[in-house]
């Protein structure tokens, strides 16, 4: 097993200042420039470079975040993600060498938040750190604020206070990003939202680049929900069905 090595963020305050961000990565020239982006955006940094390694590293650092690449030596990121999220939750964005819809889909649904494919901007990747981790403030205000009232659509329920969700009384489990973006369909049901829009929302993006990452969490959402509950509006984006027309 590899043995990582961590690298701290400079003294200047920023956004990032004090945030704990691991890089699972085992291309060091790869791994050493996101850390180096990451240090710029004043993150602390540590590193790791194959799959038992990065375990122990979550385990040990308790980081805020992890950046993790699919390939690894010793077990792979899908693995790795595995046995993080069963430790405790964590935000993943994971990182793959190959635009598989499949890998996506499956690294979504062992806990991953959002994924990227090589080659991809620093720029880009810093940006959605920092979504990632909004995303987790905003979950934590939300589970300590009074309790509102449940959002029921038929027999699907969205508690925005606990942030959970159930499907025919049953606790259906989402990623952050899925049950923000679950929420932001909900708030206008039948409402067409583009791929723009849940975008700018759900991701706080700007740009259009990203749609691909919309398309794949309204699939994993679908699993865990139910296909028939989200309607593609083709060209357009999605809308999330009434009991009267699901």
């Amino acid at each position: 097993m590899e043995q990582t090595h961590t690298t701290h963020g400079g003294a200047a305050a920023t956004p990032g200042a004090q945030r704990r961000v691991l890089v699972v990565e085992d291309d060091r020239t790869i791994a050493d420039a996101i850390a180096a982006r990451l240090r710029a955006e004043g993150f602390q940094v540590q590193a790791a470079f194959d799959g038992p390694a990065a375990v122990a590293a979550a385990e040990s650092w308790q980081p805020e975040l992890l950046v993790l690449d699919v390939m690894l030596p010793g077990f792979d990121g899908l693995e790795v993600c595995r046995r993080v999220q069963a430790q405790r939750p964590v935000p993943v964005l994971m990182l793959t060498a190959r635009d598989d819809e499949t890998d996506m889909l499956v690294g979504l649904g062992v806990g991953a938040d959002d994924y990227m494919t090589k080659p991809f901007s620093m720029r880009e990747l810093a940006a959605r750190v920092h979504v990632l981790l909004r995303r987790v403030e905003r979950a934590t205000l939300a589970a300590t604020a009074p309790r509102g009232a449940t959002l029921r659509l038929g027999d699907l329920e969205i508690d925005h206070a606990q942030r959970r969700v159930r499907v025919q009384a049953e606790d259906v489990h989402l990623t952050p990003t899925e049950f923000d973006l679950l929420v932001c369909l909900a708030g206008t049901p039948r409402a067409v939202l583009s791929r723009e829009q849940l975008l700018a929302e759900v991701w706080d993006w700007a740009d259009a680049s990203g749609t691909r990452t919309v398309d794949s969490h309204i699939k994993a959402l679908r699993r865990k929900i139910g296909a028939e509950r989200i309607r593609t509006v083709h060209g357009v984006g999605y809308a999330l069905e009434t009991p009267a027309q699901a």
